[in-house]
Parts: structure tokens; C-alpha cells; sequence
């Protein structure tokens, strides 16, 4: 095998992983606990699980999103808690990240550069046939060309939504939905609606399970990667 031959071998999948996550949008993962009666209209009002994001436009912006899969699903929006069936509660945020290190191999680095551990050539006692010094082919160490790599860095944000639904009766809990998923971005307004969509499908779900979901890009009106 040629040696371009073997640093796409080890570079391609890499480079297919990238791009595939890049085209197929963000891979989520759900845990969903629930007890959700079958939609008969009941009426519902959605509360931001922290005080600061009440009343804010980021949050009424998610709230939307997931008023709208409610209703859609055959639920009606109550104008007040005293008047709804359910609490709903919603969560979000992103962490500050960790920094992850890759190391592909370089395609234009030089395969006949000795410099990795010497050029060190060996000089034989005696000749061929007994005249002179001559050069041996074999060396004092060889370069390897792979290790010549392309080192950089790049942070990994895990962001996260959490749903919880309440019925206001008894304040019995109903529906307990945690979605998670890591990217390259801290960008809430790009993340969210992405995890509003993946607690949403197959909602509510098989109690105690956890799935793993990839929203399609076109899905949120976003750029392909």
C-alpha cells in the first residue's frame, strides 16, 4: 500500500465522521420518565424553572417552541396557572467547555525527510571486494512520516434542556424529559430549539428510556455545516 494510500486509510474516517455530523445536525441524547394521560384537551402553561429567565424574550422565545408541539399534539394553552391542567417547566443553558486536542497526520509533510531522528548514515569496514568504505542502505533510525501531525484545539460545550410537567390538582409529577447534547457551539438560540425538537419526538416517550436523536438541520432553518 502506497503511503498516500495509508494516510487517507487513517485520515478518511475521521474526515467522514466530521462531515457527516456536520450534515446530519446535533446528535441528542433524551431520558424521559413519564405518566402523560392521552390528549383530551387538557390545558397547560409553561414556567421557567429560574427566576431570572421569567418574563425574559429568550425564554418566551423557547417557551413558544414547545407551546406549539403541545398544541400540536392536542393540548390547549391556559391563561393562567389557576386555570391549567399542567405546569409545565423548562430549563436550559450550555457549560463553559472543555478544550479537546486532535492529531491528524499532515499529507504535504516530506516522506524522504530523515530529519525525526537523525540522518546517520553507516560506513562498512571494507568495501565491495575488499576496496575502500562504502555506504550502507541501512541507517542509524528512520523517519517516520507519521509523525508529522497537525495538532489544534477546539472546545466541547454540552448544553441542556429540562422539561417537567405537573398536574396542578395535586402537583403530581407527570412527565420528568432531560435532553442533552455536546457541539462546538455555546450558542443557546442555535441549541435550544434543537433540543425542544428532540424532546419532542416520540413525545412522551417510554418511561425510564433513554434515546439518542439527531435533528436534521433543514428541520430548524439552519445553514448546512
Amino acid at each position: 500500500m502506497s503511503l498516500i494510500k495509508k494516510i487517507l486509510t487513517f485520515v478518511a474516517p475521521a474526515m467522514l465522521l466530521a462531515l457527516t455530523a456536520c450534515a446530519m445536525g446535533l446528535p441528542t441524547q433524551v431520558s424521559r420518565f413519564q405518566a402523560m394521560p392521552a390528549p383530551q384537551g387538557q390545558s397547560f402553561v409553561i414556567q421557567a424553572a429560574k427566576a431570572e429567565d421569567r418574563g425574559g424574550l429568550e425564554f418566551s422565545q423557547y417557551a413558544d417552541m414547545v407551546r406549539r408541539h403541545l398544541i400540536d399534539l392536542g393540548y390547549r394553552e391556559a391563561n393562567s396557572p389557576r386555570d391549567a391542567t399542567f405546569v409545565v417547566t423548562m430549563d436550559y443553558g450550555v457549560d463553559n467547555g472543555r478544550e479537546r486536542v486532535v492529531a491528524t497526520p499532515d499529507l504535504f509533510a516530506d516522506p524522504w525527510d530523515y530529519r525525526g531522528f537523525g540522518y546517520r548514515p553507516f560506513y562498512g569496514r571494507y568495501g565491495y571486494g575488499g576496496f575502500g568504505r562504502y555506504r550502507s542502505p541501512f541507517f542509524w533510525g528512520w523517519h517516520d512520516p507519521f509523525w508529522d501531525y497537525d495538532v489544534r484545539s477546539y472546545t466541547l460545550y454540552t448544553s441542556f434542556l429540562d422539561l417537567d410537567i405537573r398536574r396542578t390538582a395535586d402537583n403530581q409529577s407527570l412527565f420528568e424529559g432531560h435532553a442533552q447534547a455536546r457541539s462546538q457551539s455555546n450558542e443557546l438560540p442555535r441549541l435550544v430549539p434543537n433540543l425542544v425538537e428532540a424532546m419532542f419526538t416520540g413525545f412522551p416517550g417510554n418511561s425510564g428510556e433513554t434515546v439518542h436523536i439527531t435533528v436534521m438541520p433543514e428541520r430548524q432553518g439552519r445553514p448546512r455545516g
